[in-house]
């Protein structure tokens, strides 16, 4: 071959223009992350739903799809497996699809609407006990980045964050004077949440260490050995390698110590509009799920202490 064919041949092909569809999936993921100031993460998993119904969709614009359709769909990846807690996650960000095709797009048909996923048993969130709780957060003096994952551990306990509203914090959202922490939710929704005296006591030992690690343009109150905003799969790993440096036998998560947060303020107040605030929770109802594993704790008590609940032995 010669010298030109080479060069000609080494020459990638540009790619393909996105079809119709996937310009309407691309402004739909624009919308939700510069109007509706969804995170990343979230923005990436409504994609991920939508690219799955426009895969089975095959060559159909989303415009023609029809209830029938959405109605196999759904009983296809049910048949595949899916639970029904997932099929209702796919139907509300095809819902919001259509919704928003309607309002840009001038489509005048919502298939999704009236559908209903397949019930599935209730999962109750993992929660720590207290002892587990206090057991991984005691994390003992260390380097930097020790003290920098007692105050990501106590502060995730204590206010009961979301793994995104812990890596958007700045310096500046923490008022100690007022023992809060301003947090920015889902939905670009702030809110003020208190921090407990050891977050706090925590909190200001890590922005002693911080000032020497953080670069000046970085303005992430957690950051990475190199003075970097720490993200949050980092963040994943770090609570995981501490729980098990700490001897905690659960596989703990960081939305397991929000879900700890919850329970243990439920069982010591039973003030669930409050822990509805907290938590920022737009619904009563999602927050109503922490008094089941509340009622769970109070059977274990009355099992172990109350003398009529005892089996008798044989």
């Amino acid at each position: 071959m010669t010298a030109r064919g080479r060069s000609q041949s080494s020459v990638k092909s540009p790619a393909p223009a996105a079809g119709p569809e996937q310009k309407l999936l691309q402004a739909y993921i624009g919308h939700l992350t510069h109007e509706r100031r969804l995170s990343a993460h979230t923005a990436k998993n409504y994609r991920r739903d939508i690219e799955a119904l426009m895969a089975m969709a095959g060559d159909t614009p989303a415009g023609a799809l029809r209830t029938h359709d959405i109605r196999r769909y759904i009983a296809q990846l049910h048949g595949k497996g899916l639970d029904g807690r997932s099929l209702a996650r796919m139907l509300s960000a095809w819902r919001g699809f259509y919704r928003y095709l309607a309002r840009d797009h001038g489509c005048k048909h919502n298939p999704c609407v009236g559908i209903r996923a397949p019930k599935s048993a209730k999962r109750l969130p993992h929660a720590l006990s207290p002892d587990e709780a206090r057991q991984l957060v005691e994390i003992e003096d260390g380097d930097a980045l020790a003290v920098r994952d007692k105050a990501m551990l106590e502060l995730f306990y204590s206010s009961g964050l979301r793994l995104a509203e812990l890596t958007g914090l700045a310096p500046g959202d923490i008022n100690f004077a007022d023992a809060t922490v301003r947090v920015t939710g889902k939905g670009g929704k702030t809110r003020i949440v208190p921090v407990g005296s050891h977050a706090a006591k925590a909190l200001r030992a890590w922005l002693a260490e911080r000032s020497a690690m953080a670069h000046v343009d970085d303005d992430a109150l957690f950051v990475t050995r190199h003075g970097r905003r720490l993200g949050q799969r980092a963040i994943q790993t770090r609570v995981q390698q501490r729980a098990l440096k700490q001897g905690v036998a659960a596989r703990v998560h960081p939305h397991m110590l929000r879900h700890s947060f919850a329970s243990h303020v439920l069982q010591s107040s039973s003030d669930l509009r409050a822990v509805q605030e907290m938590l920022g929770h737009s619904s009563i109802s999602t927050t109503q799920v922490y008094t089941q594993l509340d009622f769970q704790h109070l059977a274990k008590i009355y099992d172990a202490a109350h003398p009529r609940a005892r089996r008798k032995e044989k």
